[in-house]
Order: C-alpha cells, then structure tokens, then sequence
C-alpha cells in the first residue's frame, strides 16, 4: 500500500478537531499486527475525542477510534496469520495510539482478538465498546451471585448504546428489568428490548440523604454514576450488586456505609478498556453466543461517511438510543448505525 485515508485529530492553537488525511504506514504507531480495517464503531468517548468536548486524547495527533474490526494484512506475531478476523477495542486504541478510524490499523498483538464463531466482523462493530461494557457488567454481576431468581435488574441511562444492549442481554438471560429513564417518549421501545418495566426518572427521589431506601433491586447496571448512582447504593436489596461503568450524572457519591454494613451490598466497577485478554476472550465469546441481541441484524445498517458529515456540527449531540458503527472499507466508506440515533458527532443518521 502507499497511502490511505484516516480521520486524524489535531490540537491546533488550542483547538481540537479531526479531519481526513492521507497517511502511510510508517506514520502510524508500532505494533505487530496490521489490520485492513473493515469496520470501527462511534461512542461517545469518540465524539468526546473528535471534538475536544472531553479531554480524552493524551497525544496529538492521534487517528480516532477506540475500536476496529478487520482483516490481518500482515503480522509479526505466530498467533495471527493474514485474513484472520479480528477485533480491536479499548487499551489506548484511538487516545494515545492511532486507532480505527483509517484503513489500515497497527496495534500491538497483545491487543488483538480473534473474531469468534457466529459474529461477523459488522456485528462487532455494531456492538463495539458500549456491547462490550454491558456484557461485561453483566458477566462482573453473575461473579457476584446475580441470578434471575434473586429479584429485579435496575438499568440505568437504559436509552443509551450500554443500557439498551444491556437490557437486550439481561431479557434474553432471563433476568427481570426495569429501565430507568427520563425519556416518556421511548417507553415503547425500551419495551420492544425487553425491559419488563420502565421506571420514570421522576419517579425517584435521587438527591434524598436517607441512609437507606425501601430495597428494590438485586442487581443494577449503572452509566450515569452521581446521585442516580447513591440512591441505587441505598436501594438494593441484601447481597445486591451494582456494575458501575458511567459518570454522565456526576462523579461524586454521597452516600453511608450502611448499605454495605447492613445490606451486605456490592459496588463493583468496569473498566473494559484494560480488561485482561483471558476475560476480553471470554466476553467476546459470550457476545457471539448468548448474549448476542436478538435484534442486531435488524436494527443495524449502512449509511454513507464523509468528513462533511463529521464538521457539519462542532458540538455533540445523542439524541436517541444505540451504539453506531462506521466502516471504512476501500473505497467508500460507510457507517453501520442502529437506526434510533439521529446524530453522532456530526453524523446524519435517518431512521
């Protein structure tokens, strides 16, 4: 290959954006592995990065894209041979190593997953970092004893990319939910997920200094952290337990330890940027099996990609429900998007 394109972020006079360059493989990062990049997906940590709204990025310039799924071109490393499938995400993929937002990508191969039976490499992408996150919550409760029988799952930020693929793998496990949202006008589709009940927003009172609440719920998954996240800790029931992976309500707990004194209740935190490669396997695993949504298929699909598309608007705005997908094959380009999401930094997505 000579050249090819990626969408490169800048700080320029204090300014952050990201825009289409020409670049070769030498400029990019080091690693083992070099992937012919099929599919990358949009999360909201990418349109924090691309647009300077959250100090994501730890270098400049950096390619965006915290994951990629692709084809290996060429490797250094015996367990990875050209034409396997892969996939890509978390470590420092598009914060401070060149990610997959480029038709090439060269990662370390400690970083590299080999794509499992019964996923192909859209769906990956499809479910991406927020899929991820949402098994892995999942998989950090059922370590704590989690079962279907034991009560209801509370969801929060439920319309969001890891709340809406949460509640789809919960349902399809057997689990109770209940979906936490301030959204009248997306009960139906919450529904439509699976969640067996909807929670009003406004039906809670999250700013409360009680040390306990009435107990509700033996397990929760959580993405918006802050008081949301202090009345959840006060509200479960004995032995219940809480995956934490959000701060978009805030990132300051107000709350005693008499949940966890005299309820016995778990706070138990994801990270799934450094999860270890035997975990990261394993989920990945589950992803194409059990916990694969009934309704990725149908809910997915391609619209066109163009660095127009992305500087049509400088801020963010998620108005809607799902995880996006962007493709960058050679040599158009193209964005899977679960169709409820209107605008992802920039992108137009109809539907």
């Amino acid at each position: 290959m000579d050249t090819f394109h990626a969408y490169r972020i800048f700080n320029e006079g204090k300014t952050v954006s990201g825009r289409f360059v020409e670049m070769n493989l030498n400029e990019l990062d080091s690693g083992e592995v070099v992937i012919r990049t099929a599919y990358s997906s949009v999360n909201f940590k990418d349109a924090l990065a691309a647009t300077g709204a959250g100090k994501i990025i730890r270098r400049f310039p950096c390619v965006g894209g915290v994951d990629a799924a692709g084809v290996v071109e060429s490797s250094q490393d015996a367990r990875f041979q050209p034409g396997d499938e892969v996939v890509i995400t978390g470590y420092e993929m598009g914060v401070a190593h060149d990610g997959g937002y480029a038709e090439y990508v060269r990662v370390p191969a400690a970083w590299v997953v080999r794509l499992p039976p019964g996923l192909t490499m859209f769906e990956a992408m499809a479910l991406g970092t927020a899929g991820f996150t949402a098994a892995l919550a999942i998989h950090r409760l059922e370590q704590n004893d989690l079962k279907p029988e034991n009560g209801r799952v509370l969801v929060t930020g439920a319309t969001g990319g890891v709340g809406s693929l949460a509640i789809q793998m919960l349902a399809q496990l057997g689990y109770r939910v209940v979906a936490l949202t301030g959204k009248d006008s997306e009960h139906e589709y919450l529904k439509s997920l699976g969640a067996n009940e909807i929670l009003p927003r406004s039906a809670i009172d999250a700013s409360s200094n009680r040390a306990l609440e009435r107990a509700q719920w033996a397990g929760a998954l959580d993405a918006v952290g802050g008081e949301t996240l202090s009345w959840l800790v006060r509200s479960m029931l004995q032995n219940g337990a809480i995956a934490s992976f959000g701060n978009t309500g805030g990132a300051e707990l107000h709350i005693s330890v008499y949940p966890f004194i005299l309820r016995g209740v778990r706070l138990l935190g994801v990270d799934s940027a450094a999860t270890l490669m035997p975990l990261r396997e394993k989920i990945w695993k589950r992803l194409a099996g059990e916990l694969r949504p009934k309704m990725l298929g149908s809910v997915a699909r391609t619209v066109a990609f163009s660095e127009n598309r992305l500087k049509r608007r400088s801020n963010i705005h998620l108005d809607g429900a799902g995880q996006a997908a962007l493709g960058l094959p050679i040599p158009a380009s193209f964005c899977a998007c679960w169709k409820r999401w209107e605008t992802v930094c920039g992108l137009r997505v109809a539907g």
